[in-house]
């Protein structure tokens, strides 16, 4: 019995899941990847052929457009899924206890809520937006500092905060280490804060999220088209509306930065 895909179809799908597993390869820098892209667009067959050869090694499509290519996530399980105790070794974290696991899951959702701080910016496909170690820092800190006073006024109304979210768990932790420290070499120092988050934001660059524009502010990264999706996804965790919802994001010059006051609206 025939079906009507031939080898070349699913041999075509499964090149244009590998080219997705490249982080950094771009449609509009291999003719081979553009063609594929465009070709799932137009082709409903070859669209629900891709999920499919995607879903059988573990993937799931996220988006796949000529901006930012096929943008894959994996699945519960999967043995492309990246771990958090991967990712500790990839970004060199010395001590993999689970507070410092939180703790940069914290920067990461600070730097994704930085990158993209309003509705609008996500549903944009042209927005760019910008982050630096500097600032991801000062706005974990700046939320550190309203999770004290939170946890500090439910203290003295005697309804301490045993159901906190994540962020309420882990701020201490945070707020103790010292923002940046240099190595004999001139390095930040990997056990403060900023050396943790520009070991993220290097991360996030090596996957294709993020690029370097220069070494201001420890380190100024764009986002990418490839961010962009995967930060749509972010958005629906609880945990990123956590971190919104203490209004320590604002707009200034195209990129996110700190509240002046804790009046200002997204």
């Amino acid at each position: 019995m025939t079906t009507g895909i031939s080898t070349g179809d699913v041999e075509s799908a499964a090149r244009l899941v590998s080219f997705g597993m490249r982080p950094k390869q771009l449609p509009s820098r291999d003719v081979v990847y553009g063609d594929l892209v465009r070709r799932y667009g137009e082709d409903r067959a070859f669209k629900q052929l891709t999920h499919a050869v995607a879903a059988g090694l573990g993937l799931m499509v996220l988006e796949v457009n000529l901006q930012a290519g096929a943008v894959l996530a994996a699945t519960d399980e999967s043995v492309f899924e990246i771990k958090m105790d991967s990712y500790a070794r990839q970004s060199k974290i010395r001590e993999r206890r689970e507070t410092e696991k939180v703790l940069h899951g914290l920067v990461h959702l600070a730097t994704a809520a930085l990158g993209y701080p309003r509705p609008d910016d996500l549903a944009n496909d042209t927005y760019i937006g910008r982050v630096s170690v500097e600032q991801v820092d000062a706005m974990v800190r700046e939320a550190c500092r309203i999770l004290d006073e939170r946890a500090a006024e439910a203290e003295a109304n005697n309804d301490p905060l045993a159901d906190a979210p994540e962020l309420e768990q882990a701020w201490r932790a945070y707020a103790r280490r010292p923002a940046a420290a240099a190595t004999k070499d001139g390095r930040l120092a990997s056990d403060t804060t900023r050396g943790m988050v520009a070991r993220a934001l290097r991360f996030l660059a090596d996957q294709g999220f993020l690029v370097q524009v220069s070494g201001e502010q420890g380190g100024t990264y764009r986002t990418t088209p490839r961010y962009q999706v995967q930060v749509r996804e972010l958005a629906a965790d609880a945990a990123f509306d956590d971190l919104l919802e203490l209004n320590v994001v604002s707009v200034a010059n195209g990129g996110g930065t700190l509240r002046a006051t804790a009046s200002d609206t997204l």
